[in-house]
């Protein structure tokens, strides 16, 4: 499965099962499947902030080290390596793994330094973004038709951004490079026929000899914070594969479970999250630009929300952030 296109796992999903009491009850377990995803998701700038004071890059090659080790052994369990193995030996799918894995990484990479540098309100509203992005790159690229609505939407998210540019004197390019690389990702994601975990092996797997070779060149140096700093530390950095590989593993149970309308609306768990913890737990100023800014997103996704449910059609398309 695409972690940007469940189309297929829901394919299987609670809704076609005969037996209504299976099915309720795969509902259910899908629901927590998507609710422990998206909700580890949003908390997981608590992660990058216990990590904050080792440089952004090594915390990223930690990431990518310890992912592709979990990701490598999940390959093993599932068999994926029959999968794995066709995606590899097709020219076109290795070739958009290949761009997939520089927006993974840069998304990734700027993420992290974010938290570290309190810039967590803003990653909010580049995934608070991210769904009316995906729908201009549809229209872009896609040839997708956009609604009255869907414009009014786009439109009235441009004004927001607009806004905390040039009232709050903030242009909020964070925000927008995070919504861009996650769009862009899911763009390409779309057309490459791979899973969601093995593509994800397959991408950390190339990320792997430059993030090694960095990695060496810290600790040869004597500049590595890894085995160097503390015990509680280098757990923490360990953590790294298991805060990437889980919500996604969870993410893809949920995607077998559950409608993507329901998946639509969970997905806002995350920026939620990410909000919260800015304003309420680190501190972040929230000034009334920002005020104005979020009220604008937050008006143009129930916009387009809506008019996705009265035309019978998903909410913004779910996405396992690739990001977070």
């Amino acid at each position: 499965m695409n972690p940007t296109d469940p189309t297929a796992a829901t394919g299987r999903c609670a809704g076609r099962e005969r037996d209504p009491a299976a099915a309720l009850a795969t509902a259910r377990a899908g629901v927590l499947y998507g609710i422990g995803a998206y909700g580890l998701w949003g908390v997981l700038p608590l992660y990058f902030k216990a990590v904050k004071h080792v440089p952004a890059l090594e915390v990223l090659c930690h990431r990518i080290l310890w992912s592709l080790v979990l990701l490598l052994g999940l390959a093993w369990l599932r068999g994926s390596w029959p999968a794995a193995r066709a995606a590899l030996c097709c020219r076109r799918t290795l070739l958009t793994l290949c761009v997939t894995t520089l927006l993974i990484a840069g998304n990734w990479l700027v993420f992290i330094w974010a938290v570290a540098n309190d810039h967590v309100l803003q990653a909010s509203l580049g995934y608070y973004i991210n769904p009316l992005v995906n729908v201009l790159l549809g229209f872009l690229f896609l040839r997708e038709r956009l609604r009255r609505w869907q414009i009014g939407a786009v439109v009235l998210a441009a004004i927001g951004v607009g806004y905390l540019t040039f009232a709050g004197k903030q242009f909020p390019g964070l925000a927008l490079f995070l919504a861009l690389t996650f769009g862009c990702y899911g763009l390409l994601r779309k057309t490459a026929r791979v899973d969601a975990p093995v593509g994800l092996t397959i991408e950390t797997a190339l990320l792997m000899p430059p993030a090694l070779a960095y990695l060496g060149y810290q600790m040869l140096h004597g500049h590595a914070v890894f085995l160097r700093d503390s015990l509680p530390m280098d757990g923490l950095l360990l953590l790294a594969g298991v805060v990437t590989a889980a919500p996604l593993l969870w993410f893809t149970e949920a995607a077998r479970r559950l409608r993507l309308a329901t998946l639509g609306f969970l997905q806002y768990l995350s920026p939620t999250g990410h909000f919260l913890l800015a304003v309420l737990a680190f501190g972040e100023p929230f000034t009334w630009a920002h005020g104005v800014t979020f009220a604008c997103i937050w008006t143009a996704l129930l916009l387009y929300s809506v008019e996705a449910v009265r035309n019978g059609r998903p909410a913004p398309t779910p996405m396992a952030p690739p990001i977070e």
